[in-house]
């Protein structure tokens, strides 16, 4: 399957964090034909593993969170609207006017309330609206929406995947989602490699709410070694010089204290060897992503972080080029095919 294709496909699905089971069924189908066995923990992370039947082989991780950020209900008034909650980082900015999708059986769609401009008061349009004051329109009666929309029932965006161009992808959830079609793709590449390692898929969960799925999963499987895979801030007219990344310009190597400077070095080795496109993202604290707890699981773990530039992180117009998911995907197979006891 091309990994245009599996983007669309994964990003089309619903899995806010603390509800992943939309998604992992056909992630667990994607990765099957690639992979000696798949299984899961506690937590709902997905961990899959490719052996490469050698005696002391040691465990490279690849990590990509296959949670997105949503809503949860919380209450429903006496005219039928819904309250909610945030489930992680949702910008209340661009709530108002939003269509969600309620994640009932079957789904009930709904919009965010918003006045119009007309009806506001002088000097309210130039203000964000506090989400608090903020309410979810289902056209429903109070009976019968408390009838068919239980409370603690998540919601996500609306909206799936479309093409700008025919390379540069527009959607919801490609934070993680494109990450993981990357890791897919990758064990494609795999798949008939004679491998001196063993390699570990941890989808994991809840990252949106503090990396909680990479916390459990990384001490379970115990790696010597890890890339974690995430998206990155790509460059748009208001961005500030030197916080970016460039889209078209292929994978965002992480470097700094979060990423383990042999496994970063052998990255940008590899992909100069193989002449995969490649930029330099310098990362001064965390890297923002679930590398900076699987560093620390248990003894600590080699790691290191790539990134596929995006623009309008968490928002459902989040914005990639195919090109650098297939830098990164490339470079991550590479990468694994040199590995052997001694770079770990």
């Amino acid at each position: 399957m091309e990994l245009k294709q599996i983007i669309f496909e994964l990003c089309d699905l619903a899995s806010p964090s603390g509800f992943e089971e939309g998604a992992f069924g056909r992630i667990s189908e994607l990765l099957e034909p690639f992979v000696d066995e798949i299984k899961t923990d506690a937590m709902g992370n997905l961990i899959a593993a490719k052996k490469c039947g050698k005696s002391g082989a040691k465990k490279l991780m690849l990590d990509a969170h296959m949670d997105e950020i949503g809503l949860i209900i919380t209450d429903i008034d006496k005219s039928g609207f819904l309250r909610f909650s945030n489930l992680g980082g949702v910008d209340p900015r661009m709530l108002p006017a939003r269509e969600l999708k309620i994640l009932t059986d079957p789904p009930v769609f709904g919009v965010i309330d918003t006045m119009p401009p007309h009806a506001l008061e002088s000097g309210d349009s130039d203000k964000s609206i506090d989400a608090k004051k903020l309410y979810i329109d289902v056209g429903l009666s109070e009976e019968e929406a408390k009838r068919r929309i239980p409370l603690g029932t998540p919601a996500v965006f609306a909206t799936g995947c479309k093409c700008l161009t025919e390379n540069v992808i527009c959607g919801k959830s490609l934070d993680d989602r494109a990450c993981v079609s990357i890791i897919i793709k990758a064990m494609e590449m795999l798949k008939d490699a004679d491998l001196d390692v063993d390699v570990y898929c941890l989808i994991s969960t809840q990252e949106e709410l503090g990396m909680r799925g990479a916390v459990t999963g990384t001490f379970s499987i115990d790696p010597d070694c890890a890339i974690a895979i995430d998206v990155t801030h790509a460059s748009t007219p208001d961005s500030k010089k030197g916080e970016t990344m460039e889209m078209r310009a292929g994978a965002a190597i992480g470097v700094g204290p979060n990423m383990n400077q042999n496994i970063t070095s052998k990255l940008f080795e590899v992909a100069k060897e193989k002449n995969i496109p490649f930029q330099t993202e310098v990362m001064g604290g965390s890297s923002g992503t679930n590398g900076w707890v699987i560093q620390v699981s248990r003894e600590g773990v080699s790691t290191a972080v790539l990134s596929l530039p995006i623009k309008y992180m968490h928002t459902p117009v989040e914005t990639m080029d195919i090109e650098d998911a297939s830098a990164v995907a490339n470079l991550v197979a590479e990468f694994v095919k040199t590995l052997g006891k001694e770079d770990m």
